[in-house]
C-alpha cells in the first residue's frame, strides 16, 4: 500500500507504525462512496433529475429488461415511499417524457409504468461509459479476489442491517 503520509497520525497505522489494514479498507469504501456519489450528482445533474428520480428510472428499466411490468406500488416498495410521493414522482417522470402510463394488460383498475425508449437511451449513453469502466475492472479480478471481495461486501451489509436493526 502507497504511503498516504498519515504514517505518525496513528489513523492507517498502529502504534507500532504497523499499517491498520481494516482502517485502510474502510478508507477505501469512503474513497469509493465519494466518487460514486460525485458521478451520481452529476448524472442528476446531466440528466436534469433528482436522486429518487433517478433510482426510480433505473428500477423500471431494469424489471423492463427483464420482461415484468411495474405498478405504482412497485414503485412504492422498491423506494420506500408513500403512494402519494410515487404519484408526484411519476407525474414528474411522465412530465419531463422519461416514463408512461398505460394501462394494465389484466386488471382494468390498474396501470403500469412503462420507460420510453427514449429514456433508455439516455441512461445508457449517460452511464455506459462508467459501467463498462467498473465492469472492465470486476471483470479483471481473479475467481479467488472475487469471492473475497462479494464476501467481505455481503458482510459489510449484513454489519449494517445488523446497526440499524440495532437502532429500533
Amino acid at each position: 500500500m502507497r504511503s498516504t503520509g498519515n504514517e505518525g497520525s496513528g489513523y492507517w497505522y498502529g502504534p507500532d507504525g504497523q499499517l491498520d489494514y481494516g482502517a485502510a479498507v474502510l478508507k477505501s469504501l469512503r474513497d469509493y462512496r465519494t466518487a460514486e456519489t460525485a458521478v451520481r450528482r452529476s448524472t442528476r445533474d446531466s440528466m436534469g433529475m433528482g436522486e429518487t428520480d433517478i433510482l426510480a428510472l433505473r428500477y423500471l428499466l431494469r424489471v423492463q429488461a427483464s420482461g415484468k411490468t411495474v405498478v405504482p406500488k412497485d414503485i412504492s416498495q422498491f423506494l420506500g415511499i408513500t403512494s402519494a410521493s410515487t404519484t408526484s414522482l411519476i407525474d414528474r417522470l411522465v412530465a419531463s417524457g422519461h416514463v408512461r402510463r398505460e394501462a394494465h394488460p389484466t386488471d382494468r383498475r390498474s396501470v403500469v409504468v412503462v420507460p420510453t425508449v427514449e429514456s433508455d437511451k439516455e441512461v445508457r449513453v449517460t452511464l455506459g461509459a462508467m459501467h463498462r469502466q467498473m465492469m472492465s475492472v470486476a471483470e479483471g479480478l481473479t475467481a479467488e479476489e472475487a469471492r473475497v471481495v462479494v464476501k467481505f461486501l455481503e458482510r459489510m451489509t449484513e454489519a449494517l442491517q445488523q446497526a440499524q436493526h440495532d437502532e429500533k
